[in-house]
């Protein structure tokens, strides 16, 4: 699975908005649905922002491996 498929279904679980993540990101809910659309890549300091958020580990929201870990 590929990490925009991911960012979109942790989102969606806690039920936020592209806006509300994007808001955490500090950037636009445009720029953001890219990411979530798979047609822009996601920066490594925005993937560390939301394992964090999600408490979830890189390789999880990588979609590296398929059962969460989580960070603390």
């Amino acid at each position: 699975m590929w990490s925009y498929c991911r960012i979109k279904d942790l989102r969606e679980d806690k039920d936020l908005s592209q806006t509300e993540v994007a808001e955490l990101l500090q950037i636009s809910q445009q720029h953001y649905s890219l990411y979530e659309s798979g047609k822009r890549e996601l920066p490594m300091h925005h993937f560390v922002t939301l394992a964090r958020f999600y408490n979830v580990s890189l390789d999880y929201l990588a979609g590296l491996i398929d059962q969460p870990r989580k960070l603390r």
